[in-house]
């Protein structure tokens, strides 16, 4: 009976410590027990987390300096969510990358239009 009763809290004691630590309500103090994430990382994301929530695991990559795919994924793994978001680790979408070198060209425009002297 002790041995049963001793496999339950070792189970019990399991399943709480990989819980999912969701990065837009976790303390400080959490965010450290996820493995990988220090006192540093731990207060880089929060310093970002009080200019606004993250939307997504794009967004929170974006955002916080010293965070990018490979770390997510490694974050993830360790029980990290993004608003309960787990990291699928998609490349950013064509649509996107499209916009963007269009927004460079329109700003290039922009910018060699106001160079141009006025007579």
């Amino acid at each position: 009976m002790l041995k049963k009763v001793l496999a339950i809290l070792a189970m019990m004691y399991a399943a709480v410590s990989f819980a999912a630590v969701d990065v837009n309500k976790a303390s400080a103090a959490e965010l450290d027990g996820v493995k990988g994430i220090g006192p540093a990382a731990s207060s880089r994301i929060l310093a970002e987390r009080k200019k606004g929530e993250f939307k997504d695991w794009r967004d929170f990559t974006s955002r916080v300096k010293g965070i990018k795919d490979a770390k997510a994924k490694k974050y993830s793994a360790q029980g990290l969510t993004v608003n309960g978001a787990a990291y699928n680790g998609e490349a950013p979408q064509a649509e996107d990358i499209k916009s963007k070198i269009e927004a460079k060209k329109h700003k290039g425009e922009k910018t060699a239009m106001a160079d141009t002297p006025k007579k």
